[in-house]
């Protein structure tokens, strides 16, 4: 499969403004194993290789387990992530797969035991953004690099 086009190039000032969005999430008061977590668990399920391959390699540079990178897409099962964690893995998957339900009572309720209303608000700005980088990386058809 090839790249049909880079946004990047053709479209500067849109990919601009995602950057925009996504050095928000990065300076939000979520931690950063939990951010990178959220994208690869996002990215996995939209099936995008690009961000599942970019995400799992910073994860792994900032320090998080494979263990845990390996893990997300089984987290209910999985022993290694707290409910801080889980809740949130869990509004990745309401929020992706949004058009079935939107955002359940059960887990916004569950979001307020652990995070303020800022700290939600930056977690939607992350999952929504990945959601959008995932959406065009598909479209795109962008392809990580093979590693050596």
């Amino acid at each position: 499969m090839t790249t049909r086009f880079f946004l990047m190039k053709e479209n500067p000032k849109a990919y601009e403004l995602l950057g925009e969005l996504d050095k928000l999430g990065r300076e939000s008061n979520i931690p950063r194993n939990l951010q990178e977590l959220i994208k690869i668990y996002a990215s996995n399920l939209n099936h995008c290789a690009f961000c599942i391959d970019m995400h799992t390699k910073e994860a792994l540079e900032i320090g998080e387990t494979l263990q845990r990178i390996a893990g997300v897409n089984a987290w209910r099962e999985a022993p290694f992530y707290s409910d801080k964690e889980r809740v949130v893995l869990e509004l990745v998957e309401e929020v992706t797969f949004i058009h079935q339900h939107g955002v359940s009572d059960a887990v916004y309720d569950e979001l307020t035991k652990h995070y303020n209303e800022k700290e939600i608000g930056e977690l939607y700005v992350l999952i929504a953004t990945i959601n959008a980088y995932n959406r065009l990386g598909i479209m795109s058809r962008l392809q990580p690099k093979i590693d050596k």
